[in-house]
């Protein structure tokens, strides 16, 4: 007879276990023949011989055992559960980054607690950052879109590190993000370098988005130091609508042959434009974008554009963390990670210098 086991008793008789409650710890000890230490063992990964282990599981699996998490957590001080903290699930390179979050923090056997804030004020994100606090996570990833954000005005729970996927430096604090002016860099010399006079730019949100203004800015030192004024700037928005907007204005300029758009959904905007206004791309006019979306692709030209890597963002946001949520010393201040440039077949050698 197994131990712990009358004969010709039923399980749920033998256990003590009311099927109308939850089964406990002691309930799997006694129906496993061992003690509660053991099955507490069991439940904490602890070292165990292998065919005591088997029995401790068989007799969770009969009685419907599940350990308690919770208590778990208090005793070790650690919940296994990663809070992230987002302005939005619609921008493309924030879903991108979570996806990655996700992936790593699965395999590292954390959960995700989500929490998408519409409102990117000092004050709304301190308050969503005390809500995972009290939900026990053990860090925080606030993946931001919002420009000039102010650290220091950001009241970051004391015992809970975090991580800032963000383009601007912190002293105190550790963040990391694709490198913006460098992938801007990179889509305006390759315009240059195929003799264009200048590049006109298609901004992205500069007021409410540092990758936006960072992008605007590099365009900018990018045309100085090739000896260039920057022309007007176009655009507002990440969408493809106000893409297209500028892209009309830009169509009915015959100086304009080389145009730089913040993000790929503007590009597809500029390039419908320059469609309909009987402006080829890219024999009359270039254009590149920036993200280097799925479906960039198979714009109509597939679309020249600075692909940013968003997996390795989000890998490297997740393994900052993870050192940090170890206990181990992670060094503040900012990562980049680099962009590349994908040529497509929306960009050309200046018309002018095809005439020559």
């Amino acid at each position: 007879m197994e131990p712990g086991r009358a004969e010709g008793v039923t399980v749920s008789q033998s256990s003590g276990v009311d099927r109308l409650r939850a089964a406990s710890m002691a309930d799997v000890a006694l129906l496993a023949g061992v003690s509660s230490q053991t099955v507490s063992r069991v439940s904490n990964g602890g070292i165990v011989a292998e065919k005591t282990r088997e029995r401790v599981l068989a007799a969770m699996a009969e009685l419907g055992y599940r350990p308690n998490s919770a208590a778990r957590a208090l005793k070790s001080g650690r919940f296994q559960s990663v809070g992230v903290l987002m302005f939005t699930l619609h921008n493309t390179g924030s879903i991108r980054i979570l996806d990655t979050i996700a992936v790593e923090a699965a395999a590292g056997g954390y959960s995700i607690d989500l929490i998408s804030l519409g409102d990117p004020t000092t004050g709304h994100i301190t308050e969503a950052l005390s809500r995972l606090e009290q939900e026990a996570v053990d860090g925080i990833i606030l993946i931001l879109e919002a420009h000039e954000l102010l650290e220091h005005s950001i009241a970051f729970p004391a015992r809970v590190p975090s991580v800032l996927v963000d383009s601007q430096s912190y002293d105190d604090r550790i963040s990391v993000n694709a490198d913006q002016k460098q992938g801007a860099r990179l889509a305006v010399e390759h315009l240059l370098d195929l003799g264009h006079p200048t590049v006109w730019h298609v901004s992205g949100p500069t007021e409410t988005s540092n990758a936006a203004a960072e992008r605007e800015q590099s365009w900018r030192d990018t045309l100085r130091s090739r000896g260039l004024v920057a022309p007007p700037v176009l655009g507002g928005n990440w969408g493809a609508e106000s893409g297209y907007k500028a892209g009309v204005e830009l169509a009915a300029n015959d100086e304009v042959s080389a145009v730089f758009c913040a993000n790929d959904q503007i590009a597809l905007g500029v390039l419908r434009a320059m469609h309909e206004h009987g402006r080829r791309v890219p024999d009359d006019v270039s254009v590149v974008g920036f993200d280097d979306t799925a479906e960039s692709s198979q714009y109509w030209p597939p679309l020249t554009t600075v692909r940013q890597n968003f997996k390795v963002v989000g890998e490297t946001a997740f393994a900052l963390l993870r050192e940090a949520m170890l206990g181990e010393a992670v060094e503040a201040g900012l990562r980049l990670v680099d962009n590349e440039l994908v040529v497509r077949s929306s960009t050309a050698a200046y018309p002018g210098a095809r005439a020559r």
